[in-house]
């Protein structure tokens, strides 16, 4: 049986005119997928009108909360004693958000109670998979 977890929390997105502007959204954990975070926002804050989900490493948030981390699509940087950058990259654009960094420690430390660090699984269909792809034996 899998674990899930939520945490409803607010983030300010930060525009190109330097202003910021509410945005709600929902930090989940689930131990079927133990090395992702998702961050959640509904379909009213989306351009689309459809929710967005952005998926990435529990490692990357973690160490995001210290120094700046990420070189892809999703990248973490500390703002001040107080505050997170979470700042989205895609083809269309980056969106840049302010987290308030104790939401996202006391959301990182409860997924921890769930799977703590260096215990997550893959699954054994991905680990012989990837044991296959890297030319090893199963």
């Amino acid at each position: 049986m899998y674990v899930t977890l939520e945490q409803p929390t607010g983030a300010r997105l930060i525009t190109a005119a330097d202003q910021d502007i509410a945005i709600p959204a929902t930090l989940r954990y689930t131990s079927a997928d133990p090395l992702a975070v998702h961050i959640v926002f509904p379909p009213h804050v989306t351009l689309d009108g459809e929710g967005a989900t952005w998926t990435f490493a529990r490692t990357l948030l973690g160490e995001g909360l210290s120094t700046s981390a990420g070189l892809g699509s999703v990248r973490v940087r500390p703002c001040g004693e107080s505050h997170t950058y979470v700042e989205f990259h895609s083809p269309p654009g980056a969106a840049v958000l302010r987290f308030t960094t104790a939401d996202l420690y006391r959301f990182l430390a409860r997924t921890y109670t769930v799977i703590a660090p260096g215990e997550e699984t893959v699954g054994a269909e991905l680990d012989h998979g990837l044991v296959a792809l890297f030319g090893g034996r199963v």
